[in-house]
Parts: C-alpha cells; structure tokens; sequence
C-alpha cells in the first residue's frame, strides 16, 4: 500500500508539470495495470473501504485508484495514465454533471466509455440513499457531530429541504467530513445495498 501510494504521488506530481520518470518507473515496479481515476479524496476512502470489505487487495491486484482534485482534470490524468502515456487501463467514478469532462478525456486517451461510472447526483448522495437517512443521522450522532447537524437544520437555507439534500450538504461543510463519512457510510452498508456505480467499478476491475 506504501508502495502503491507513492506512485499514486509521483502520477500527481507528473500531471502537475513534474518529471514523468518516477511515475514510469513506479507502474512497471508495482505491476500496475489499471488506473481508477476519482474526483477527489471522499471518493478515494469509498472505494478503498468497499474494496477492503470485499476482501480485496487492490495494489496487489495492480490498480492504483487515483483521487484527481476534480473531474476538470481528467483529461491530463487520461492522457498520461492511458493508452498515450503509461498504457494504463482506465476506469473512473463520476459524478452526472462531470460525466461530460470523463468523456472526452477517455475518448481523447481512447480509453472505453463504458468504463466510466455514473452517481445519479455524486457519490455522497448515492451512499444517503442506500444507507438510509435514519442510519446516517445514526452515524452522525455516534461520531459526536449531533450538535453541528441540529444548528446546521437550524439554518433557514436548509430547513425545508429534503432530508437526503440536508445530509448530503451537511457532509460538505466541514474539511474532511466528506472523506470520513465516505468511509463511514461504505462500512454501514449491507451486501445488497453497495449502491450500483460503486458496484460496478469495483466489479469491472
């Protein structure tokens, strides 16, 4: 995993306008074979926690799941990962109103569409939904985030909205509360309830 982290830095530092080498020379160490690209770091803790639930051992089986820092850069972490650059299969997870950055950047690196899955608003939302609102207050209040939930409903921006539209937006505002929960609400799914883009991923790889 150590390993298999410092490629997924190197792969960052080469997109940002750094050496290519190391990341180079990482893929071919590691046995790298496929690159699951990701929005970003909550994204990253999903698919790590389902994977580890399903007993799976990602970096032993050669993917390197890539959190990019938003879907805009797709396309350079495409065209360096992918059939124009390191030869990688790509895979990703997306958001619906970013599918059309995934797209084009698949179809400029010719890497398939297919293998791009779609959350019907983002993950988060997903994961809301599956879970169930009533489990996920559950998990709010067992990780002593009770009292920041009921100001936050407090607040008339927020008070009439659904109650999913509320979790989902309550999740994004505090700095890593996405990336927490995003493992918190993987680990309370049951094995019928991973819901389907995640599913898909994880199955396709």
């Amino acid at each position: 995993m150590t390993r298999m982290r410092a490629f997924r830095d190197a792969v960052g530092d080469w997109a940002r306008g750094g050496p290519g080498g190391p990341a180079s020379d990482g893929a071919v160490r590691l046995g790298v074979r496929t690159a699951v690209l990701l929005e970003g770091l909550s994204d990253l803790a999903a698919v790590e926690t389902l994977a580890a639930r399903q007993g799976r051992d990602l970096s032993a089986e050669g993917v390197c799941v890539v959190p990019m820092g938003g879907a805009m850069s797709v396309g350079r972490y495409a065209e360096l990962l992918g059939p124009p650059g390191l030869g990688l299969r790509l895979a990703g997870l997306c958001d619906e109103r970013e599918r059309g950055f995934f797209d084009r950047g698949f179809a400029r690196a010719r890497a398939p569409h297919g293998d791009v899955f779609v959350c019907a608003a983002d993950l988060e939302d997903e994961l809301i939904r599956a879970v169930g609102t009533a489990r996920v207050e559950e998990i709010v209040r067992d990780e002593d985030d009770l009292r920041a939930w009921q100001t936050f409903l407090h607040q008339p921006a927020h008070r009439d909205r659904p109650r999913e539209q509320q979790l989902r937006r309550f999740l994004g505002t505090r700095k890593g509360r996405k990336i927490r929960y995003g493992h918190l609400l993987v680990e309370a799914l049951g094995p019928e309830q991973v819901p389907a883009p995640l599913r898909g991923l994880l199955d396709s790889l």
